[in-house]
């Protein structure tokens, strides 16, 4: 049975997590459990208990990919979490659509929320058919390039201001004794370095057609090629990582074990747990130092239909919170993310953080994979850069054959 046909059994049968301590405790689910991560949710349930209601944390451990098939059976098997962690995009389509999910649409006019949200196109993602069902929580990019520092000090060449510069150095990392670039084992890390690669060496036109229009012929064509190759590049010096959470990277970096890591700016909140200083300890490269440009990936809340009162009328309360331009401040600031609001002040901001910032303002933008692809596509790829990384027998060439095929049936 799918998601659309259960939706009129569940109508009946949505139920209350069992256990709720009384009316106004929402429980919240979410992926972020890394430390860095663990200190920026802090933050919003600081905020939504000041409402004087109280936020029950529910955090799933793992990668998105792991949690997100959990929380949606919970909610299609009839016990929906008061709110729950989505990445902008279509990842709760088939859920709205069955109308498992809150409409928003009247608070988001009360409060404004198109006249505060930045870009337009965050609100536009929460959208369906003229309704909003999501509140944007952040802007979280992919294009990133973490140096360390010591690693390249230790090495004996200058920290690469560019991916080219960056590989020529692998050679003399590698000599030190040094990871040149790690990349942990879970599939989406490998999926989100191509698209980055994708973006830097291929072009934000090649991008666009490619991701957006399903563009088979470009798939196949010299330009892709090129970042195939790039890819190539980045499996050879990613050999030795050893590792699998996408933060046990990150702290090869901050340890000097490894020269960088392709990651979104999430890895900044790892940095600043570690009391790393960002143009000290380590250098960040948007685009990789190639196209300087920022993607509007992130995170958004969706809140699931509820039938008791009292709890619905808090999540109205949650959704202000997470709005809320001191919410914005001292969420985004842990966690290494952009604000969606665009009238926050953000004097605190690292020197990375201003550099997206910068980039914004400027609209260098590409719009997210998740965006862009379905849940189907993006694990097709996830599996084809899987194996690609895990196995060097399978060359540039097959592997574009595969991209190719995979965009030529692509929705």
């Amino acid at each position: 049975m799918n998601i659309r046909s259960m939706a009129a059994v569940l109508a009946a049968t949505v139920m209350l997590p069992l256990g709720a301590a009384h009316a106004t405790d929402l429980e919240v689910t979410h992926w972020w459990t890394s430390g860095g991560e663990a200190a920026a949710v802090a933050e919003l349930a600081k905020a939504f208990n000041a409402t004087g209601n109280k936020w029950v944390d529910g955090a799933i451990a793992g990668s998105g990919g792991t949690a997100r098939p959990i929380m949606i059976s919970r909610i299609t098997g009839g016990d929906p979490m008061a709110a729950t962690q989505f990445n902008h995009g279509r990842q709760a389509e088939e859920l709205v659509q069955a109308g498992l999910m809150r409409d928003f649409t009247d608070l988001a006019k009360k409060e404004g929320w198109d006249k505060i949200v930045r870009p337009a196109g965050l609100l536009k993602s929460c959208t369906f058919e003229g309704k909003i069902y999501c509140v944007p929580l952040n802007i979280h990019s992919w294009q990133w390039l973490w140096l360390s520092n010591d690693a390249f000090k230790k090495a004996g060449v200058a920290v690469p201001k560019n991916w080219d510069e960056y590989v020529a150095a692998a050679p003399a990392l590698e000599k030190a004794g040094i990871v040149p670039l790690a990349v942990g084992g879970q599939a989406w890390q490998s999926t989100g370095l191509f698209s980055v690669l994708t973006v830097a060496i291929g072009g934000k036109e090649i991008y666009q057609k490619v991701y957006g229009d399903k563009d088979a012929k470009v798939a196949a064509g010299p330009e892709m090629a090129k970042v195939f190759k790039a890819a190539d590049d980045a499996r050879k010096m990613s050999k030795g990582t050893n590792v699998q959470d996408w933060n046990q990277a990150t702290n090869m970096v901050i340890t000097g074990k490894a020269g960088g890591q392709i990651m979104g700016d999430w890895a900044q909140g790892e940095f600043q747990l570690a009391g790393k200083k960002a143009g000290v300890d380590y250098t960040c490269l948007p685009g990789l130092g190639v196209n300087e440009v920022i993607s509007t990936a992130g995170d958004a809340f969706y809140f699931p239909v509820l039938k008791d009162a009292a709890k619905t009328k808090a999540q109205e309360a949650l959704a202000s919170s997470l709005l809320d331009a001191k919410t914005q401040v001292a969420f985004n600031l842990k966690k290494g993310s952009l604000p969606v609001r665009g009238d926050v002040d953000l004097a605190a901001a690292n020197d990375c953080m201003k550099k997206g910032l910068e980039i914004l303002a400027k609209g260098n933008v590409v719009t997210s994979t998740d965006q862009l692809i379905t849940q189907d596509t993006q694990k097709q790829l996830e599996d084809l850069m899987s194996q690609f990384f895990a196995n060097t027998s399978i060359t540039a060439e097959e592997a574009q054959k595969r991209f190719v095929a995979i965009f030529s049936k692509a929705g």
